[in-house]
């Protein structure tokens, strides 16, 4: 009995979550919300955030990793493909005038020197960010240590 009500309860939450999913697919425009529910009456223009290259913020501590100074919303950085190193690994960047990674990147755990990224620096957006001009969600009051 308690195996067909455990049943019975998983089928009544998938109907339910594809009874949602289909009034979101059918909402009209205005009708766009937040994750905590207010609407969302005007997007951002997403281009008009990103400084490209005008404008790069200079680091506030030491070790900071640099900003990004462009979009990479459509990069493919997963297991088989890094988009970056196009233009950011030692052997492409003069040609393409871009800022060359730090040879760190190219150690491995145990600072052995290798000649590809090391696959600890793979995936460049866990510790780089697109800069941007956006105004900040949350406060931020953070102050480096010793002025660094």
């Amino acid at each position: 009995m308690k195996h067909y009500a455990t049943h019975s309860a998983i089928f009544a939450a998938i109907v339910l979550a594809f009874a949602g999913i289909a009034l979101a697919q059918t909402a009209g425009p205005g009708t766009v919300q937040s994750l905590r529910g207010a609407p969302i009456e005007q997007p951002v223009a997403i281009d008009d955030i990103y400084l490209l290259d005008a404008q790069r913020f200079s680091r506030n501590y030491r070790q900071q990793p640099p900003l990004i100074s462009h979009s990479t919303d459509q990069y493919q950085i997963d297991l088989n493909a890094n988009q970056c190193l196009g233009c950011h690994d030692w052997r492409n960047a003069a040609e393409r005038k871009a800022p060359t990674l730090s040879m760190t990147h190219y150690q491995d755990r145990d600072g052995n020197q290798l000649d590809r990224v090391a696959g600890t620096r793979w995936f460049c957006n866990q510790c780089h960010v697109a800069q941007m001009n956006a105004p900040a969600l949350v406060a931020n009051l953070f102050s480096a240590p010793n002025g660094n």
